[in-house]
């Protein structure tokens, strides 16, 4: 980790007229690198926390932090370091798992976020439970969305390895195209290209390329050490833990029973199975996505 890493940042004008994303942009420094994310609801308030995966960025959950806000909680939502309105860095060296890792604690202790409630999606998880699992203090409750801790003990299902292959063998890496794939309906034209947007060209995609390359396939994987350590809290973790899948997801498929089986907290949590829903789940269900979120954390609120 250093602040030397040369990077690009995506012109402000690639953002504009996004549809469906009023939200102010905020930004701080990691690691000498500019990120951005969205903060919405009253700064005391609950803060619940929102991490995207691959390839996307905050715009993933902008159907779901009117929702988190209306019910009382604080909405953080960073773009991780590689995506979004977040800065760049070109070469693909600079990406790693333990990179992410620090970028999101050097990002929560900036913001001095304690009592978090994580909401993790895809990459989001893999970063976001790793984090908790490091520093479970800080969190008052984890919502796994399509996602996994993994290890590389168990070896990885088909349907990971063929888009482990695409990723790193087309020719064009298309990001809408990624997100219409993973989606059950297709999204309008509009909503693609707002996925688009923080990727002016090939240059700025490194981040995004590296991502497939970094989840832990093999036991003998730098991050496998410290994801199996990260299990050790989990298997004991006690706090409120919600699992909300989809039904269409092949390459997250009974994750969601792994851990309600492994984990504590998930006991007597009000687990939902997102419908007629692909990886997106965001995209596709939103409105039951927010409201098992938000029951979840309105639950938790009343056990106090």
């Amino acid at each position: 980790m250093n602040g030397t890493k040369e990077f690009l940042r995506t012109p402000d004008e690639y953002f504009r007229n996004l549809k469906d994303y009023p939200f102010s942009p905020h930004y701080t420094t990691v690691d000498g690198l500019r990120m951005h994310y969205v903060d919405e609801g009253k700064a005391g308030a609950m803060p619940v926390l929102m991490l995207h995966g691959e390839p996307t960025w905050s715009y993933l959950y902008r159907k779901i932090i009117p929702h988190i806000v209306s019910a009382g909680f604080r909405a953080i939502a960073p773009d991780l370091i590689g995506f979004g309105k977040s800065d760049k860095p070109v070469r693909r060296e600079d990406y790693t798992y333990q990179s992410h890792v620090e970028w999101i604690k050097e990002f929560i202790t900036v913001l001095d976020l304690k009592g978090i409630n994580l909401v993790c999606h895809d990459w989001g998880g893999l970063i976001g439970l790793r984090v908790a699992g490091e520093e479970p203090s800080l969190f008052n409750s984890i919502t796994a969305c399509n996602t996994f801790l993994p290890t590389g003990d168990i070896p990885p299902g088909n349907a990971f390895l063929r888009w482990r292959d695409f990723s790193q063998n087309t020719e064009e890496f298309s990001v809408s195209d990624i997100v219409r794939r993973g989606c059950h309906n297709d999204p309008p034209a509009d909503v693609l290209a707002a996925y688009d947007a923080p990727f002016p060209d090939d240059r700025y995609k490194a981040g995004a390329r590296q991502f497939p390359v970094i989840v832990p396939i093999s036991p003998d994987d730098p991050a496998s050490r410290p994801n199996r350590k990260a299990w050790e809290t989990l298997f004991k973790w006690d706090k409120p833990f919600l699992t909300a899948f989809s039904d269409s997801d092949p390459i997250t498929k009974g994750g969601d029973l792994f851990f309600q089986q492994a984990v504590p907290g998930t006991a007597g949590q009000p687990h939902t199975t997102i419908l007629k829903a692909a990886h997106f789940l965001q995209e596709d269900n939103p409105g039951d996505l927010a409201a098992a979120i938000v029951k979840f954390l309105k639950g938790i609120g009343e056990k106090r």
